[in-house]
C-alpha cells in the first residue's frame, strides 16, 4: 500500500477494540451499522464507526450517525479521510444523512474539512436520573451537531 493513508475495511469488532484502546474520553459504542479503517501500508492508524442516531428524534430512516472515530495522534488527515469516507460509504448504502457530535470545545478542523456543516448546538447533560441511575463516564460538555447531507432528499414512503 505503500505510505498514502487508506481506507481499509475493518469488522465491528476490530473496530470497538480500537475505540477502547485509543478514544480520548469514550468507550466504544454497543453496535452499530458499519465500521472502517484508515491505515498507512499496513499499520491501522484510525477508525470509525457508523450506527443508527443516538437521538431517537433523528431516528427518521434516513439518517445515520457517526458514533465514534479514533486515531493516532499525529496522523494528518486521518480523521477528515475517515469522516469523507464514512459519508461515502453511508450514501452508497442509500443513507440520506450522516450526522456527527464534536465537543463545543474542538474545533471540528477535520469535519469542516470533509465537507460537513454544523447544524446545531446541544446541551451537555448527565443521563443520571432517580429512575434510571447511572454513572457518567463521558464528558457531560456542550456539543456541537455536523451534519453532512446528500443533495436531494426523497421523503422515507
Amino acid at each position: 500500500m505503500g505510505d498514502r493513508l487508506a481506507i481499509v475495511p475493518v469488522t465491528m469488532q476490530d473496530a470497538r477494540e480500537w475505540v477502547d484502546r485509543h478514544h480520548r474520553h469514550h468507550r466504544a459504542p454497543k453496535g452499530g451499522l458499519f465500521a472502517l479503517a484508515v491505515a498507512l501500508g499496513d499499520e491501522i492508524k484510525g477508525v470509525a464507526i457508523v450506527g443508527r442516531p443516538v437521538a431517537r428524534a433523528l431516528q427518521d430512516g434516513w439518517t445515520a450517525e457517526v458514533t465514534r472515530v479514533a486515531v493516532i495522534e499525529g496522523v494528518p488527515h486521518a480523521c477528515s479521510k475517515l469522516y469523507a469516507a464514512a459519508w461515502r460509504a453511508a450514501r452508497a448504502l442509500g443513507w440520506r444523512r450522516l450526522i456527527t457530535y464534536t465537543l463545543a470545545s474542538e474545533p471540528g478542523t477535520s469535519l469542516v474539512a470533509s465537507g460537513w456543516k454544523i447544524v446545531g448546538q446541544v446541551k451537555g447533560r448527565s443521563w443520571d436520573t432517580p429512575s434510571r441511575p447511572r454513572i457518567d463516564g463521558h464528558p457531560l460538555d456542550d456539543k456541537v451537531r455536523w451534519e453532512a447531507l446528500a443533495t436531494s432528499r426523497t421523503p422515507p414512503s
